[in-house]
């Protein structure tokens, strides 16, 4: 929930790096555990992974981290029922123009900077007025995942009132699919919009699947990179687990 000592969105703004939770099975336990590890930060996924309403809102108020909800989609409704959790911010997929992370930024803002409704369990149950007050903190982000995304990466990153930007690598692969060379395709849109970003002194984060990739990332200069998902760490266990109990009858 929105920290009362220093909000995601000045963190983000005072060039902190975060290390990313990417959590999708939809387990607000998973969520408690991951949160209890110290993690910098925790990406709950609502538009590929299994999460229901009530699951949202355990796992927000389970985390003690702060929270950013990935969302189905870019409208006001899916955005507000995401921040309503009281989550420190959200992601928002598939952002291809201005307009675009034009309209997600005024769809996470009270009026009178953006088109917000009040209301929310948690915002009214811990008081309307002192959620408000806080509610300046919420970080806005867009994911570039997409050939037009990177086109338009400039005009997108100089959008005001946005945070940061994250690149989805694993649909800008998609979107580069059937052309020569797509892997170098990637890497050249990945860079084009760490460059822009970079322009408008814009906080840019990657999509990465492992520690190790993460942390070679942020080297390059990304400010946010997904040390680790739940799908992965899950399978990862139980297959080393299984391994290991095999050895033996080898």
């Amino acid at each position: 929930m929105l920290p009362t000592d220093r909000a995601l969105r000045d963190r983000l703004a005072g060039g902190e790096p975060f290390g990313l939770v990417w959590l999708a099975i939809g387990s607000a336990a998973i969520a408690e555990i991951a949160g209890g590890t110290g993690a910098q930060a925790i990406v709950i996924d609502l538009q590929h992974g299994l999460w229901d309403r009530l699951g949202l809102e355990a796992a927000v108020g389970l985390t003690r981290a702060p929270t950013l909800i990935r969302v189905e989609e870019n409208t006001p409704l899916a955005i507000g029922r995401a921040l309503d959790s009281g989550a420190d911010g959200v992601l928002v997929p598939l952002v291809e123009t201005a307009e675009e992370a034009a309209a997600a930024v005024a769809s996470s803002r009270f009026p009178p900077q953006g088109r917000r409704s009040g209301g929310g369990v948690r915002p009214l149950g811990g008081g309307f007025g002192t959620y408000l007050a806080a509610a300046h903190g919420i970080a806005v982000g867009v994911m570039i995942e997409t050939a037009r995304g990177v086109e338009n990466a400039t005009a997108i990153a100089a959008v005001p009132g946005l945070d940061f930007i994250l690149i989805g690598t694993g649909d800008l692969g998609l979107s580069y699919a059937g052309t020569d060379d797509p892997e170098a395709r990637r890497e050249a849109g990945c860079a084009a919009v760490l460059a822009a970003c970079r322009a408008a002194n814009l906080p840019c984060g990657i999509f990465t699947l492992t520690a190790a990739a993460a942390r070679a990332r942020r080297t390059e200069g990304y400010a946010l990179t997904v040390v680790a998902n739940d799908i992965d760490v899950i399978r990862t266990g139980f297959a080393a687990a299984i391994d290991a109990f095999a050895a033996d009858a080898r």
